[in-house]
């Protein structure tokens, strides 16, 4: 294997373990989703299990599973079981959650439970994008002069325009979720029959 470049050795100790930090870059995508949930207050947006139970297991942060969703939201991953393995390999994510990799049922009990704050939350998420201008092709500009000029319908804004536009914002929201819902029950469906069939081959 000589004249290419050598990956290291796997099975190599290391004195000083490397930082996770180290392999988030200062401008990746995940660090302004994790100021942007600091920064949220989930108990105003009432999301439940802000008040963890004094007995049982202890539970997952409410920031903790919506760091995970918004992840997701971001990087089209709409399957509570793909997240679920994104969470265990995934470096970013990894960073993210401080490495909790919560199960599948864990991921999809928490969106069933708080469908509406998490509606609430990516509707404040995209307003954040659109002021930091993340979002391109998206130029509203008003003027009171009158002059001649390109007026398609696309590039002017009304009131109901505008109104049309957050509800079409609101629709894209729900049909997301709608869509995590369908791939959850789709995906139920099928682990158990491919399960079974594994197990007998193997047998």
């Amino acid at each position: 294997m000589g004249r290419f470049v050598q990956g290291e050795d796997r099975r190599q100790d290391y004195l000083l373990p490397a930082s996770l930090d180290d392999y988030v870059s200062a401008d990746n995508p995940v660090r302004a989703v994790e100021a942007f949930i600091d920064a949220l207050d989930l108990e105003a947006l009432e999301f439940a299990g802000m008040t963890p139970a004094e007995t049982g297991r202890p539970a997952y942060h409410p920031a903790t599973m919506l760091k995970i969703y918004l992840y997701g939201y971001l990087n089209r991953v709409q399957s509570s079981r793909r997240l679920e393995r994104e969470a265990q390999r995934n470096v970013e994510l990894m960073w993210l959650t401080g490495r909790l990799a919560p199960d599948f049922k864990t991921i999809a009990n928490f969106r069933r439970s708080n469908g509406a704050a998490i509606r609430s939350v990516c509707s404040q998420f995209i307003v954040l994008c659109r002021q930091l201008g993340l979002f391109t092709r998206a130029v509203v500009a008003i003027d009171g002069s009158k002059m001649k000029a390109v007026n398609n319908r696309d590039k002017n804004y009304t009131a109901a325009k505008v109104a049309s536009r957050m509800k079409q914002v609101q629709d894209n929201i729900d049909r997301y979720l709608d869509a995590l819902d369908r791939t959850d029950r789709e995906e139920s469906d099928i682990a158990e029959p491919k399960a079974k069939r594994l197990t007998e081959k193997i047998a």
